[in-house]
């Protein structure tokens, strides 16, 4: 029985190949700049690396017109910082850093980039463990050569390994720059039974990850996703044993759709969303719909059982566009506010399952447990948040929707990841209502109370001064709610362009020396500041942004 998708979501997203490169399909040279002392490695193909003696050109950085300026990065005293506690930055390596069939993808240019990175004195790197490809095969067929292929070129350059069990698909996202779809046979599994992905409520199916509705059933060849989650990560930790805590130093779980704990209400295959828009909700596969329904029966109030808000609106919608959203909505009344908790606490207990398996799994291992929260920014300022709601944040003017979260992180032992950590608010476009900085001051507030670190990601791809600028100033705190980490959006040939990787160096010295250099605070490049440009803007030179 084949299954026809109602979505504007493809089932096992096909991406045209002739605008995705792969390792195997870059560039034959390989360049890399570097500061002090200067050199340049160069691999003219997978089999050859090479170093030779750099050409500088006697070129003098305070000499470059006033909009150059703004990249480079000065140094002066910060008066007012206190803390000199060191911030390791990690750089995620590139989706396809393991091929569809297991392998590594271009193991001497990645051997290069790794000895680019360690010169550049960057703690390690992060790589995504695909569910999609190492259990390809099979139930409980697991291949993890490929992996342990890098987890050893990793020790060997001395760097460090965070690792991301991805149960997600990859593709339809921003910065998806490959399509690895789910295993085939749980694909298999949902061709029978389409309610075991989210679906909104024209009806449209997302395959991007398995319903949290269905956690606690065997509905996937007679186990549950919770069970097959489990099974994955401790055929992991066997495998990884001699390295876990030593090398690989973090385990960072899965929980959803870019592997961050939400629901796919954005999600941008086919334009399905497009930046600012509100999203929707995610709960009218069966077995969420069966939970609301009973939900609303043990509150005696059957009918609001019978599906989601009626009211509020489709993706690509401002909160003023609908009745559920808008500032007086429904909302903030006795029926949104049960819908909410219901909504918003059913990923809580999913974050909390998973989470509980893993802690039982690596604990002892030495190595961190993470969690993945994303920075949905826009409509922070707004009295509903509505984009934060849809994606099960109850996160409003008068409820905080991020200390339940790090308090769930906190009784599992969990690091609490966020996103946008390099964003200003006045980057953002206004009829938006971003936030970003405010959204990161109040993460950052929640797991101080919660007691758990916080470590962070940058959202979009950046290599200017004035993003580097707002990563170094959100790092530091006098208060003790500073970063842990930073890990880096991502290794791609752009960032070995010289002016780049100058900036890439700098800030890594930045951070290893607890801010005590300051960044420059604007930047002219005309850089793509928010999702929407990126797309529209940005398409064919992200095709062509391939990975070293």
């Amino acid at each position: 029985m084949s299954l026809t998708l109602h979505s504007s979501t493809s089932f096992i997203n096909k991406k045209e190949t002739k605008n995705s490169r792969h390792h195997d399909d870059i560039s034959n040279m390989t360049c890399f700049a570097q500061i002090k002392p200067s050199f340049h490695l160069k691999a003219k193909n997978s089999k050859e690396i090479q170093f030779f003696a750099p050409n500088m050109e006697g070129r003098n950085i305070n000499n470059e017109e006033e909009g150059e300026k703004l990249h480079v990065l000065t140094t002066s005293t910060h008066s007012n910082n206190s803390s000199t506690t060191k911030v390791p930055v990690f750089v995620m390596l590139p989706l396809d850093t393991i091929n569809i069939g297991g392998n590594l993808n271009k193991p001497r240019a990645m051997n290069a980039s790794l000895m680019a990175l360690k010169s550049a004195g960057v703690e390690g790197v992060m790589v995504d463990c695909w569910w999609g490809l190492v259990e390809k095969d099979g139930p409980l067929k697991y291949n993890w050569d490929g992996y342990y292929e890098l987890v050893k070129m990793v020790q060997e350059h001395g760097l460090k390994l965070q690792v991301v069990m991805s149960f997600h698909q990859c593709g339809g996202n921003v910065g998806d720059s490959c399509s690895i779809p789910l295993p085939p046979w749980v694909l298999e599994e949902i061709s029978k039974n389409p309610d075991l992905v989210y679906t909104d409520r024209s009806g449209r199916r997302n395959p991007e990850y398995i319903s949290l509705g269905c956690d606690l059933l065997p509905v996937i060849r007679g186990r549950t996703p919770i069970q097959v989650y489990t099974e994955f990560m401790r055929s992991f930790r066997e495998r990884f044993k001699n390295y876990l805590g030593d090398v690989i130093v973090e385990i960072q779980v899965g929980m959803g759709p870019c592997g961050e704990l939400r629901y796919p209400s954005y999600p941008e295959s086919n334009g399905t969303w497009r930046f600012p828009g509100i999203g929707e909700f995610q709960c009218y596969d069966k077995y969420m719909k069966a939970s609301l329904a009973a939900a609303a029966e043990a509150k005696g109030k059957n009918d609001w059982g019978r599906g989601g808000p009626h009211d509020s609106g489709q993706y690509n919608q401002f909160p003023e566009d609908t009745g559920f959203f808008k500032r007086d909505g429904t909302w903030n009344n006795e029926y949104g506010q049960f819908f909410l908790e219901w909504y918003s606490g059913k990923l809580l207990e999913h974050g909390d399952r998973i989470l509980g398996s893993a802690e039982g799994i690596f604990r002892g291992t030495g190595a961190k447990l993470s969690g993945k929260v994303a920075g949905i920014h826009w409509h922070y300022n707004t009295r509903s948040h509505a984009a934060e709601l849809t994606a099960g944040y109850y996160n409003t003017r008068h409820r905080d929707g991020y200390l339940p979260i790090a308090r769930m992180f906190a009784k599992h032992g969990v690091v609490f990841n966020f996103t946008c950590m390099e964003m200003r608010d006045g980057e953002q476009p206004q009829s938006a209502n971003c936030s970003p900085e405010g959204l990161v001051r109040q993460v950052k507030k929640a797991t101080q109370i919660a007691g758990i670190e916080l470590a962070g990601e940058n959202a979009l791809e950046r290599y200017d001064g004035g993003g580097y600028a707002q990563v170094l100033a959100t790092s530091k705190s006098e208060s003790g709610n500073g970063l842990s980490a930073f890990t880096y959006l991502r290794l791609n040939k752009r960032l070995f362009e010289p002016e780049n990787w100058r900036n890439l160096v700098e800030f890594v010295k930045n951070m290893s020396e607890g801010g005590k250099t300051r960044l420059p605070e604007c930047d002219t490049s005309r850089t793509d500041l928010y999702v929407g440009f990126v797309k529209e803007s940005h398409a064919k030179k992200t095709a062509d942004a391939v990975v070293v």
